[in-house]
């Protein structure tokens, strides 16, 4: 144990589930992001994955027999769909909740005034003044106000901006800034309005549905909270059912304290509260690793709880969904036939299936590599082969760029030479200009659109962790306590997390990615019923 970590410290970190081999490894990498001269990327990009160049199209009639092949795999009972919904709310109402944080609320007068100058915060509470009624939860403010004492034609005649915010945002009334994001109403129907996650119930319930008419659903969510999703995830399927004779099953999971990682000073020490203790975070989406490895399912089709359209474009999602279902699928049976005829062969495997196998995974899985081993001997090439592909596999469905935040599909280079296409965020690179101007002619856009095969050839499940590339992490600078700290987070779930994986890119419309990062999303046309 190093001296930078004491009994107490152990004792700390094992009530947190984190053992002392695994803080170290943090220190450690810590350490080099404090030092980052002599830091050794993980990975190096070479360029954007382009059509053509690692991101595949698909044609009309190629689509159609991949969504019958979805179908047919679905209807054994497999599918399930996994959706993050720990994320809280606060971040899509950021800008009014300045407001309220202000030692005194602004008069009209003064918010008019900043608000033609320029300020975020006063215009978007003049926005929301304007724009409230396509909003979906009006009808429950409505509603609020008048439990209240009021209407809210009375409030917005009075342009009561400091009991509007309060009325929406906190305990007061609807409570948004405080809730999940997944229990946000994101879209008024003519019945009431639907939250993100009833919303992503009704979609995947068009291409989940096994025989037994079952739809498979997982979310992971914040401890306090999974009682309250609960709830609501029984009412959206009892209105399933009545609507379509479709049965929900659903399970919750929710992130480990374990997967919490340590802060460090800018010299890459342990960062301590005003008490001494370890200052532990949340590792970041790269801590649901372990509830992916968890899933009971065969296929998992990821997706982000925000990125939800209403019912008029659910037939849109699940013919891509099932293009995306259907290409996993053939590539899996494809994948676990040779890993049989190679294991079969043993020592004796004939150069013209080991061709086979290489030519497969240089074509269709996407590494490059593959194509080199021609020159190794017979019985290295055979255990290379095997060795990639008894892998877990992933089709991400990536979109193109529109200038969204996030990562995209670029080819890249690990520091022992292995090319391979990977979803990078701008977080992971650094500052180095030259890779900075690589990432910014990326050409796509991953929306966290992912169907991944999640059994071996024998039809037991992967161990996710061995094919986490470890030193993908991500770091940023925070503060506590008014402190600078160094805050990192494990490798993402799409980026690091599945390094190892094998991964195919297929782009997919525009269309099927309607992501909520502010209350006025729910404003754009993609999100009005």
């Amino acid at each position: 144990m190093s001296e930078a970590l004491g009994p107490a410290d152990v004792e700390q970190l094992a009530a947190w589930g984190i053992d002392i081999e695994e803080a170290e490894r943090q220190l450690a990498l810590l350490r080099e992001f404090a030092a980052p001269a002599s830091r050794v990327p993980p990975f190096r990009l070479l360029r954007p994955c382009t059509p053509g160049d690692g991101v595949r199209r698909l044609a009309d009639d190629e689509r159609a027999s991949l969504r019958v092949v979805w179908r047919r795999a679905a209807a054994t009972g497999g599918a399930v769909k996994m959706v993050p919904a720990s994320g809280a709310a606060t971040r899509m109402f950021s800008s009014l909740l300045a407001l309220l944080d202000e030692e005194s609320f602004p008069t009209t007068a003064e918010l008019q005034r900043r608000a033609v100058a320029g300020d975020g915060s006063a215009r978007d509470l003049d926005r929301l003044w304007r724009e409230l009624p396509r909003l979906p939860f009006f009808d429950e403010l409505a509603a609020i106000c008048v439990q209240r004492g009021t209407t809210i034609g009375e409030l917005r005649e009075r342009r009561d901006g400091e009991r509007l915010l309060r009325l929406v945002l906190t305990s007061r009334g609807l409570g948004l800034a405080g809730l999940p994001k997944g229990l946000v109403a994101f879209h008024r129907y003519a019945d009431g309005e639907r939250t993100a996650v009833e919303e992503q119930i009704v979609e995947g319930a068009a291409y989940l549905a096994d025989d037994a008419r079952r739809c498979r659903f997982h979310f992971t969510v914040a401890r306090e909270w999974q009682s309250r999703f609960a709830r609501e995830v029984d009412a959206a399927a009892r209105r399933l059912r009545r609507a379509h004779g479709v049965e929900v099953e659903a399970s919750f999971s929710v992130q480990e304290t374990s997967t919490d990682t340590l802060a460090g000073t800018e010299t890459g020490e342990p960062f301590r509260d005003d008490e001494g203790r370890l200052l532990l975070r949340p590792g970041g989406h790269g801590a649901l690793l372990g509830n992916l490895q968890a899933v009971d399912g065969r296929w998992v089709l990821l997706k982000n709880i925000d990125n939800v359209r209403p019912e008029s474009a659910h037939a849109l999602v699940a013919e891509w969904q099932e293009a995306l279902g259907g290409l996993l699928v053939l590539l899996e049976e494809r994948a676990h036939e040779l890993v049989r005829q190679l294991r079969t062969a043993g020592d004796q495997a004939s150069d013209a299936l080991v061709d086979e196998a290489e030519r497969f995974l240089a074509d269709e899985l996407q590494l490059p590599a593959a194509a080199a081993w021609a020159e190794r001997p017979g019985r290295e090439r055979a255990r290379l082969a095997l060795d990639r592909l008894e892998r877990p596999l992933r089709v991400c469905g990536v979109v193109e760029n529109r200038g969204e935040p996030g990562g995209g599909p670029f080819w890249v280079v690990r520091p022992d030479g292995e090319v391979s296409a990977q979803i990078v965020e701008k977080a992971e690179i650094g500052d180095d200009e030259e890779q900075l101007s690589t990432f910014a002619r990326s050409t796509h856009f991953n929306p966290v659109q992912i169907a991944a095969a999640l059994r071996d050839s024998d039809g037991n499940a992967f161990d996710l962790a061995r094919h986490v590339d470890p030193r993908a992490v991500f770091l940023a600078r925070k503060s506590h306590g008014g402190r600078p700290l160094l805050a990192l987070e494990r490798p993402g779930l799409w980026n690091g997390g599945m390094a190892g994986w094998n991964t195919v890119f297929v782009e997919v419309p525009a269309a099927t990615f309607a992501p909520v990062k502010t209350v006025f999303d729910l404003l754009r046309p993609e999100h009005q019923p």
